[in-house]
């Protein structure tokens, strides 16, 4: 199956290109400080860091990373060559320009514990922790240069959304490298804070709902008697066809639906089963349900 559609709609989305950089991007591009830091180092900042190199943004060796478990710090080193790996969160720190937290909010407090006496105002810290806000990273850790952002899964393939708020008065430019930086994975939209939660329960736990959905797709063609692979193939197929058309018509996914959806026809005999058992509810009350727990995290940290 071709990847050209999401390929090309990730340069189409992106104010910079990492094939061919404008000579405005390369300008752009020098002015992001460096070293950028990772305290922790799983998928996504993994994920992250690899773009932001691929990007041209910086070398590898240029970026600086902090993890207690072995396992991830092999695979971030792996994934980006020439990375280093500091003894300790406090070194980073002290190295980096730009540092990403990016542990489980139940470690943050740890986190914060140990490198609070070194931050100050010369590091942008960039929070990828679901549910923690701006005035708690800023508060707990003393300062104001503080960027809260929710990545999703797709970017570790290029093609993510992240969903990003800064703290009042954050400097411009800082707030554009912020933008830079997270455009290297997919798509950066600016939002203002008391939608974050929103933005966790809708791109940063979607994948899972859209996964869930085209698994059901796969299951209801297999027990129709087709091959699984064949039901994989087509399935996949058609919810990225599906978005493309949605994309590129700009047109409201309720006239699609109603195009396709004959008086009488087979695809509103699917919609009324969808309907029978709320399918639509249950998308809704996903969403609802991750962003209050986005909340949870936040209100127990």
């Amino acid at each position: 199956m071709s990847g050209g559609y999401w390929q090309s709609r990730l340069y189409s989305s992106r104010a910079i290109s990492k094939d061919v950089p404008s000579s405005d991007t390369k300008q752009q591009m020098t002015k992001i400080p460096t070293p950028i830091g990772f305290i922790g180092a799983g998928k996504m900042a993994t994920a992250l860091a690899r773009g932001i190199v691929d990007g041209g943004i910086c070398r590898g060796d240029e970026v600086l990373f902090n993890d207690i478990a072995d396992e991830s710090a092999e695979r971030f080193s792996g994934a980006i060559s020439g990375s280093v790996r500091e003894s300790s969160s406090v070194d980073l720190i002290k190295k980096s320009q730009i540092v990403f937290i990016a542990v489980k909010p139940q470690f943050f407090e740890d986190v914060a514990a140990e490198i609070e006496p070194v931050v100050d105002e010369e590091t942008l810290l960039i929070s990828i922790l679901p549910g923690i806000s701006i005035a708690q990273l800023g508060l707990r850790l003393k300062t104001q240069r503080v960027v809260r952002v929710m990545p999703n899964t797709p970017c570790l393939v290029g093609a993510g959304v992240a969903g990003f708020c800064c703290a009042e008065g954050l400097d411009p430019a800082d707030v554009q490298n912020v933008q830079s930086l997270l455009e290297t994975t997919g798509l950066a939209i600016s939002v203002a804070e008391k939608l974050m939660d929103a933005v966790t329960g809708l791109s940063g736990s979607g994948p899972a709902y859209v996964f869930t959905f085209v698994e059901a797709l796969i299951d209801g063609a297999v027990l129709q008697g087709m091959p699984r692979d064949v039901a994989r193939q087509m399935a996949i197929q058609t919810v990225m066809g599906s978005v493309k058309l949605l994309e590129t018509t700009g047109q409201h996914p309720g006239v699609l639906r109603d195009q396709v959806t004959s008086p009488g026809g087979t695809t509103i005999a699917g919609v009324q089963a969808l309907e029978d058992r709320a399918f639509r509810a249950a998308v809704m009350s996903a969403v609802e349900a991750a962003a209050y727990r986005a909340a949870e995290l936040g209100d127990s940290s």
